[in-house]
């Protein structure tokens, strides 16, 4: 039996990334009879954020991402999470997913920390009954009993990040998806996130995991999966996967440049 939880086989994304975002009758009226530069502009706007990406993740496998800025490792959770669907290629994901990609990005500012635990949870698929019997396991993680019922736009990025970690952290889910959150926060929240992830993986989770700290990468992933300009580079053991990004993302040094 196959015991991939995430498998993918040419997955492709593109993208239209609309060259020209103004619009004028004179505009359109030039683009209605110049088909050849009407199609040259729209060849100019489509975008290959990934491009033939196959890989798979088996049951409990933590797997790592590395890449540049804009290399498509978002894009890829994100196609994972559900939450874009691909252009070309085939994703199977089986299993229940706590996607950790923007932590923060469902909080209502508007609302005090307390109605964004419950409304947060809702999200989710949470029940409300649920959602209560771990309310106190919640805020307990979170560090914020002190300020429940004050309205989050008073918060600081750091203390927003803790309350939606403290909630997507509340199950343990079969697939997790994490994209840099391990860098939200003060440093004693860091090392209290790892080690709830620690737990969740040794739980058996698999994880798909994002950061630009190679330092984590090796510390919590068995392989890493190489993106480059939206194809996979490379794809192997944590360390001989880093060890080799990080030689490639160092300046080339001339050792005659400074004599």
């Amino acid at each position: 039996m196959d015991n991939a939880m995430i498998r993918a086989d040419g997955l492709g994304m593109q993208f239209n990334l609309g060259v020209e975002k103004g619009f004028s009758l004179k505009q359109g009226f030039v683009d209605l009879f110049d088909p050849k530069k009407r199609a040259e502009k729209n060849r100019r706007a489509d975008f290959w954020a990934l491009r033939d990406v196959s890989f798979s993740v088996s049951r409990g496998e933590v797997v790592g991402l590395v890449g540049a800025n804009g290399a498509g490792k978002s894009t890829l959770l994100k196609l994972v999470a559900g939450v874009l669907k691909p252009t070309e290629g085939s994703l199977l994901v089986r299993g229940s997913i706590c996607p950790m990609i923007e932590l923060g990005a469902g909080i209502d500012m508007e609302l005090t920390a307390r109605e964004n635990i419950y409304l947060n949870a809702a999200v989710m698929g949470y029940s409300e009954r649920f959602i209560h019997s771990k309310f106190d396991e919640i805020v307990a993680f979170s560090e914020l009993e002190a300020f429940l019922d004050v309205p989050v736009r008073n918060f600081s990025s750091g203390m927003v990040a803790r309350l939606a970690f403290s909630v997507a952290t509340v199950v343990e889910p079969e697939i997790l998806i994490v994209d840099e959150i391990l860098s939200v926060g003060d440093l004693a929240f860091q090392a209290k996130s790892e080690e709830k992830m620690l737990q969740m993986i040794g739980g058996g989770t698999t994880v798909l995991y994002v950061s630009h700290s190679t330092a984590s990468i090796r510390s919590l992933c068995s392989r890493v999966i190489w993106l480059d300009h939206g194809r996979v580079l490379a794809i192997g053991s944590a360390d001989e996967i880093c060890s080799r990004y990080e030689s490639s993302a160092l300046p080339c040094l001339d050792p005659g440049a400074a004599s």
